[in-house]
């Protein structure tokens, strides 16, 4: 009678751990697509008497500008349409772009055939960058709800000549992505013109703005959801992110109001975004703070992060092989970016 109550136990406890264990697998889960892409020189074709936009590729070409000009808007979209999708069915929910000279190109580039359909909101300030580019964001409006935008000047000097350097604001969006709050700062940091070191001081500069805009969203909400993006001119592990940002490549290790880099073990395996003279480097980047990482969720949580290198983005062949296949090099190539997007998937339980 005991061995048939032991039989009956065991049944009983092999028949609930499947049952459990199948109950897990019923929870369902949507995902989303949040991402950054340097669009390369995304230029009209109108010379703009206050800007230097006569230095951009497609206004030192002679010929075939507008035809270009449609070319490589039609392959912006392109890549917009399809980051993300294969595991998110669905274009980025939210994405910063860099490297745009005004709103309308924006604007030509959502509206194009391989977008229009998403119908795509623009976030975009004219910043003080001598050659106009400027930072941008993107999002669905069935998705996502600005509530609040800012644009946040950096004023920065250049160290011989103490002559002001005018360069990218940094661009702040609050909002809700299917009613959570979140934020999302879209970044293009002083570029290395001039050599690493020399112009190390003015991207260490751009850190500390970022961290202010990032320690006042937390003195507010210690539990703010941030999203820190761009085209950083640095890698991970470059100090200004490892000491003025202090992003960590460890989850573990990251504190309530600290940063997580997932971009930093991309960049130790060796995988980058762009490469220069046989060099990879990961300066498109995007950071995440400690609440993306709890457990809980019933609100939108980090997933997983990616850098969107399709086998099409690559070039096959000339000076650039193996780099990303630029649109321009002494003329119109054809391709896309000398960068490529990344991304992070947020996820939450429905």
């Amino acid at each position: 009678m005991k061995n048939l109550k032991l039989v009956l136990v065991l049944l009983l406890a092999v028949a609930i751990i499947p049952a459990n264990a199948q109950e897990k697998k019923k929870k369902d889960f949507e995902i989303h697509t949040i991402a950054f892409y340097n669009l390369e020189n995304l230029f009209d074709t109108i010379n703009d008497p206050v800007k230097f936009d006569e230095a951009s590729p497609i206004m030192e070409m002679n010929t075939n500008r507008q035809e270009t000009y449609v070319k490589k808007v039609r392959n912006m979209a392109r890549v917009v349409s399809e980051i993300g999708k294969e595991e998110a069915r669905n274009s980025p929910a939210i994405i910063g772009v860099s490297e745009v000279e005004n709103r309308q190109v924006l604007v030509d580039l959502v509206n194009d055939p391989q977008l229009v359909k998403k119908d795509y909101g623009i976030i975009h300030y004219d910043s003080p960058d001598r050659r106009g580019i400027d930072v941008a964001m993107l999002y669905q409006k069935a998705l996502f709800r600005p509530i609040s935008t800012s644009s946040h000047e950096l004023k920065i000097y250049d160290d011989l000549s103490r002559k002001r350097v005018y360069t990218r604001d940094q661009l702040l969006v609050t909002g809700e992505l299917k009613g959570d709050l979140i934020h999302i700062i879209v970044n293009h940091w002083p570029s290395r013109s001039g050599g690493e070191a020399r112009s190390r001081s003015k991207r260490v500069a751009a850190a500390k703005l970022n961290k202010h805009i990032v320690d006042s969203l937390q003195a507010i909400d210690p539990y703010a959801k941030i999203f820190s993006m761009g085209d950083f001119n640095d890698n991970p592990t470059n100090s200004s992110l490892k000491d003025v940002l202090e992003a960590k490549s460890d989850k573990n290790k990251v504190k309530l109001k600290g940063i997580y880099n997932p971009m930093e073990g991309f960049f130790k395996q060796g995988l980058g975004s762009n490469a220069y003279r046989d060099a990879w480097s990961l300066f498109d980047q995007i950071l995440i703070t400690k609440p993306l990482l709890e457990k809980d969720y019933t609100s939108f949580r980090f997933f997983r992060a990616g850098i969107f290198n399709k086998n099409y983005l690559i070039s096959k062949k000339g000076r650039y092989k193996g780099y990303p296949f630029r649109s321009f090099s002494s003329g119109w190539t054809g391709g896309y970016s000398d960068h490529f997007p990344v991304y992070v998937f947020v996820v939450r339980e429905i």
